[in-house]
């Protein structure tokens, strides 16, 4: 059975699941929130707009699904770097920036348990599209795009890796990507669909060696705001979220 949710991830549990998910080489959460940097600005700033787009990830600033399949669950985790952190000032003009984190737990098991009991999973691909929503139906552009070995491109330069990829079985994995450049679109552009799929190996049964191939696919609308400005990108430091 597959089941998906999406909900908010406030900036506790952010905090609270970055203890959990960290290990030595892995740095999944470290700056999620910027909460530690008092000059930073909140991410998703109220606004009296209409937003031009449902979209969780421009109303809460944040956006996380849980996709669950035989007791795996699989989440998603987007939020908008400190580059442009407001999401609703992401206009068709200038640059937009967000990091993600795909990472797998094990419903079998409590969180607490022993990491031997727990099923590895392997992210060995990870791929994203995207597609503009225009307020006339106009042509469909395309700002984003990834297609990479996921080992190769993760934050952590040495990911706990194998024939299968990289594990992302919580709390001793996770793949990350931080900065992530959306494009200039057409001037109509009122949402923009990014399309993500992970390719995954996941053990039958703890201290199998029998993966199966599994690919876990999600959908984030975001929205984007009239306006004949540009987007105002910040300069932020190279080791920044």
């Amino acid at each position: 059975m597959t089941r998906t949710r999406s909900r908010l991830f406030p900036a506790a549990a952010g905090m609270l699941l970055a203890a959990t998910v960290l290990l030595s080489g892995c740095s999944a959460f470290d700056d999620l929130t910027g909460s530690n940097d008092p000059s930073s600005t909140p991410t998703g700033s109220p606004t009296a707009t209409e937003t031009p787009y449902p979209s969780q990830f421009t109303r809460d600033g944040t956006f996380q699904s849980h996709i669950e399949i035989n007791g795996m669950d699989y989440v998603y985790t987007l939020y908008p770097t400190k580059s442009t952190p407001r999401t609703n000032e992401w206009y068709p003009k200038g640059n937009k920036y967000f990091s993600f984190t795909f990472q797998a737990y094990d419903l079998n098991r409590e969180i607490r348990d022993p990491f031997s009991t727990k099923r590895r999973v392997y992210l060995s691909r990870m791929q994203v599209e995207s597609d503009t929503v225009t307020v006339d139906g106009g042509k469909v552009e395309h700002p984003y795009s990834l297609d990479a070995e996921a080992k190769t491109i993760t934050f952590d330069p040495e990911p706990l890796a194998t024939k299968y990829g990289m594990l992302v079985t919580s709390p001793k994995g996770a793949f990350e990507l931080r900065n992530q450049k959306i494009g200039p679109t057409s001037p109509d552009t009122r949402g923009i669909d990014l399309h993500f799929t992970a390719t995954v190996w996941v053990q039958d049964a703890p201290g199998s060696t029998k993966f199966v191939k599994k690919v876990i696919r999600q959908k984030v609308p975001i929205a984007i705001f009239q306006s004949d400005e540009p987007t105002k990108a910040q300069s932020i430091p190279v080791d920044a979220n």
